[in-house]
């Protein structure tokens, strides 16, 4: 596998999970389901088509939802792409960490930095969406351990 395959691979896999961790959360939190699926799936898509698609938060649109599940995964590659060379040549529980730490800068940037050009993020802020980066941060970097070129292990 290539090394540019591996980091698309991992992008997917970290975004899969993360996505999944954050649902279960938001499950296990009481927050009011699908509704909060809907509001953040309109809060990525606002990334690409501005704050007008914001509203209704709670309700499917599915040109929303595929708008923004495309930028969910085109971001989540992006991301990958970016701490793969972090956990290279680590071993798994370097890469473990450093995924880990990667996830909290991550949601630091995300949820904090971001929010100055997209103040709507705002509304995500909290330890579910931290724990959501975490667990991207970490499966982003197992996957990018195991995937990695076998020249490069």
């Amino acid at each position: 596998m290539t090394r540019g395959r591996a980091v698309v691979l991992a992008g997917v896999v970290a975004g899969v999970v993360s996505t999944l961790v954050q649902i279960v959360l938001w499950l296990a939190a009481g927050n009011p389901f699908p509704a909060i699926l809907y509001r953040d799936a309109r809060l990525a898509a606002a990334i690409v088509s501005g704050p007008s698609v914001l509203q209704p938060a709670d309700a499917f649109d599915a040109r929303i939802m595929l708008l923004a599940t495309a930028v969910h995964f085109v971001l989540s590659v992006v991301f990958a792409g970016i701490l793969a060379p972090i956990v290279e040549r680590r071993s798994t529980t370097q890469a473990l960490v450093r995924g880990a730490a990667f996830g909290v800068a991550l949601y630091a940037v995300d949820l904090h930095l971001m929010t100055l050009v997209s103040p709507w993020f705002e509304v995500s802020r909290g330890a579910i969406t931290l724990a959501a980066h975490v667990a991207f941060g970490v499966s982003a970097a197992l996957a990018c351990a195991a995937l990695r070129p076998r020249d490069v292990r």
